[in-house]
């Protein structure tokens, strides 16, 4: 099993494209899977019957686990079948015939733009803040995924044009415009910051370092913005996603058109975009007093 679990994983990386992270998400879910299997005695993944995929779901749902995230690991397990009997390794998946679990159409949790003001308002404009404020503001004025900011390089931002390059899921790139408070922000920070940064490591690339001068990490961006979030009494619970979707939110409320906005986020299906063309229940209700007749 853990040869054509590494046979499966090098496919994803090498012809699929996947990015290091989904790769190791991927790995993460089908090392669970192989466990449960050996426990269950089974010899190896042709030898998997449907009713063992059915238990193995079912001990995850006796762990509290969510249903996007037993409907993410039925996923890994499914490709893992597909490729196999692209290998001619199986006849026939065990996965034909078990359907994912029914998930919630679940809003994306944005900030409104007080709350963005009062964000980034909390960071000093001094020191290590002047890296943060470049992050935010890029991840706010470009809708980047954390993984696309860390992977960020020197020559990915075209100040003067005022374009940032990026690489996306399935290492699909992308251009995507930047406003002027995020070149501005970018300017300070490489002048002033990030010339002191680097000089343990000169020949560092990435435009985003730590106190050491070596890439900043995704998690430590996860703690700034949650540090920041509390300085500025943002009450929400947020991390990086929420200013992308507060930035796909704050495009669409403001009439922007929905193949621009997919393009800027790099999504591959529209129907992901569309889920930002929600109304907030606020703002419904006061188009419905301005506009109704009998309100």
């Amino acid at each position: 099993m853990k040869q054509q679990l590494e046979e499966y994983l090098t496919y994803l990386a090498l012809e699929r494209g996947l990015s290091r992270t989904t790769c190791a998400s991927y790995a993460q879910d089908l090392t669970m899977f192989q466990v449960f299997l050996q426990r269950q005695g089974v010899a190896g993944f042709a030898a998997v019957e449907p009713g063992q995929i059915r238990e193995f779901m079912r001990e995850l749902k006796a762990g509290k686990r969510e249903a996007a995230t037993i409907a993410r690991k039925l996923s890994a397990i499914k490709g893992l079948y597909r490729f196999l009997e692209g290998q001619r390794v199986i006849a026939k998946s065990p996965t034909a015939f078990i359907d994912s679990p029914r998930l919630w159409k679940r809003l994306p949790e944005t900030l409104s733009l007080p709350e963005v003001e009062r964000l980034l308002g909390s960071i000093p404009e001094e020191a290590l803040g002047l890296r943060d404020l470049a992050m935010l503001e890029l991840l706010y004025g470009a809708g980047l995924r954390v993984s696309e900011l860390t992977a960020l390089q020197m020559g990915s931002c075209n100040l003067e044009a005022r374009f940032v390059r990026c690489i996306g899921k399935g290492n699909k790139e992308r251009l995507v415009p930047l406003g002027r408070s995020a070149v501005k922000a970018l300017q300070t920070y490489l002048v002033r910051e990030r010339t002191r940064l680097v000089k343990r490591h000169p020949e560092e690339p990435a435009l985003f370092l730590n106190r050491w001068g070596r890439p900043l990490t995704r998690q430590r961006v996860w703690q700034l913005l949650r540090r920041y979030a509390r300085a500025g009494q943002v009450a929400k619970t947020i991390g990086p996603h929420t200013l992308r979707h507060s930035f796909a939110t704050h495009l669409l409320e403001r009439g922007a058109d929905l193949r621009t906005v997919q393009e800027m986020l790099g999504h591959a299906n529209i129907s992901t975009t569309q889920r930002y063309t929600h109304v907030d229940r606020a703002r419904l209700k006061s188009v419905h007093e301005q506009f109704h007749p009998r309100p």
